[in-house]
């Protein structure tokens, strides 16, 4: 696991929410109310114990804080700079009620955990039975980290098998670089290897080793292969040289760094990988870049909070538009009006005849949704698919195969990192309960 940051990167990349120092950690810490149902802890899908870790804080037990942490997520560093809080655990801060700010849980978790990282990272010594049974987890996101994790807790062998050659998923390659970098992902990653962990990377289930192979080597098997390409537009001129898709526009300035970044970009979609890779471009020196959402602003499926922190950073928002062809120095889009609302609710935009007009750009940035791996899971004997999604039992993460378990976007469809964790764990104990009513 390498990886150079390039210099320029880091400056232009700044984070959105630096950390706390620690006279501001110790008077954030003390506003909390310590509450005892804990409507925080409710409202994370992990459930961490947020009054007892801000209580540690307080306290100036710092290691005790990040262990009531790791406690419920083995990836609570990343979560601290990612998760959408306001409206997780903050948005459900007893504070609202008084007209005060919500408490940062977030900065303070990060403070915790980069106290944590930066003194060593163990955990106290908790001896396991040795299993003998190993487990597969295909994919090295958050969702097979999180189970590998909670597996070696339990004294199991794991294996994760990875195709790209840095591990992280989505946190290493798919996160804007202003939320988390690659380094504080890979020191999670290195976090669970640490654990006992076995990582293989450039393997590709079902061409470098067959699910059978697997099958015959591994008690169970943990799917957690996210997502695939952002889907085609499906209109002229898309496969042009300086269209690039917003995965691997973001993936690729956050690790290769070696696309070009146009002076005019305009980014197609309107959910938060839209607005990251907007500001991605911004902060990479486009002079000019637009947002060109279909629905007006009512419906974009973007947070809120990003939607205004992308206002912010510069992005010009172009609603109602619908693209219909991509041409060699710039966009050619029609003009929408809502209708009737659709199967989703919403309402359905329709093209309004005869309003074709162009919106000059040298940079094509698509971020419509991602395509499924349909074809690798159509390998997995048994495995039940709807909508393109694996379907599992929401208390175990068991699919209709007892031996497959999943978890993340490839059963979600594309959530929070957090919830890929609490699911990777959540199949975590379901797989040792099967497999220990299993072998006893």
């Amino acid at each position: 696991m390498t990886y150079q940051p390039r210099e320029d990167i880091a400056q232009r990349f700044a984070e959105i929410h630096p950390p706390l120092d620690t006279q501001a950690a110790l008077a954030e810490a003390n506003r909390c109310l310590y509450c005892f149902d804990a409507p925080c802890t409710a409202a994370c899908p992990t459930h961490i114990d947020v009054p007892r870790f801000i209580k540690k804080i307080a306290t100036g037990n710092l290691r005790g804080s990040a262990l009531a942490i790791l406690n419920a997520n083995i990836l609570g560093a990343s979560c601290s700079r990612v998760c959408p809080v306001d409206v997780l655990c903050e948005g459900a801060c007893v504070m609202h009620r008084y007209n005060k700010q919500p408490i940062e849980i977030a900065r303070l978790q990060r403070y915790a955990m980069d106290h944590f990282y930066s003194n060593g990272a163990v955990l106290p010594p908790a001896p396991a039975p040795q299993r003998t049974a190993r487990i597969a987890c295909i994919g090295a996101g958050p969702a097979a980290l999180a189970c590998a994790a909670e597996l070696r807790k339990r004294g199991y062998g794991v294996t994760i098998f990875e195709s790209r050659l840095l591990p992280g998923g989505l946190n290493t390659y798919g996160v804007a670089e202003y939320k988390l970098r690659p380094p504080d992902s890979l020191r999670e990653v290195a976090f669970v290897e640490s654990l006992g962990v076995e990582f293989r990377f450039g393997v590709t289930i079902g061409t470098d080793i067959a699910l059978e192979e697997l099958e015959r080597t591994h008690g169970a098997i943990f799917l957690a292969v996210g997502l695939g390409p952002t889907e085609p537009l499906g209109i002229p001129g898309e496969n042009q040289s300086h269209v690039v898709d917003a995965l691997r526009f973001i993936a690729d300035y956050k690790t290769a760094q070696s696309i070009p970044v146009g002076q005019k970009v305009a980014v197609i979609g309107g959910g938060n990988t839209a607005i990251d890779a907007a500001n991605a471009a911004i902060r990479l020196g486009a002079s000019e870049v637009y947002m060109i959402y279909r629905r007006s602003e009512r419906e974009m499926p973007a947070f809120r909070f990003e939607y205004e922190n992308a206002k912010l950073e510069g992005v010009r928002f172009r609603f109602l538009t619908q693209p219909v062809a991509i041409h060699s120095n710039a966009l050619e889009c029609v003009r929408m009006e809502l209708g009737a609302a659709d199967a989703s609710g919403r309402r359905k935009p329709q093209p309004v005849a005869g309003s074709n007009f162009l919106i000059e750009c040298d940079m094509v940035i698509p971020a419509v949704g991602q395509s499924r791996f349909l074809d690798f899971l159509s390998e997995a004997r048994g495995v039940e698919l709807s909508d393109g999604n694996v379907v599992v039992d929401p208390e175990t993460g068991r699919t209709s195969n007892p031996r497959y378990y999943a978890g993340g976007d490839c059963v979600n469809g594309g959530r929070e990192v957090v919830d890929a964790v609490a699911e990777g764990k959540r199949a975590a104990l379901g797989i040792a309960h099967w497999l220990e009513s299993q072998h006893g």
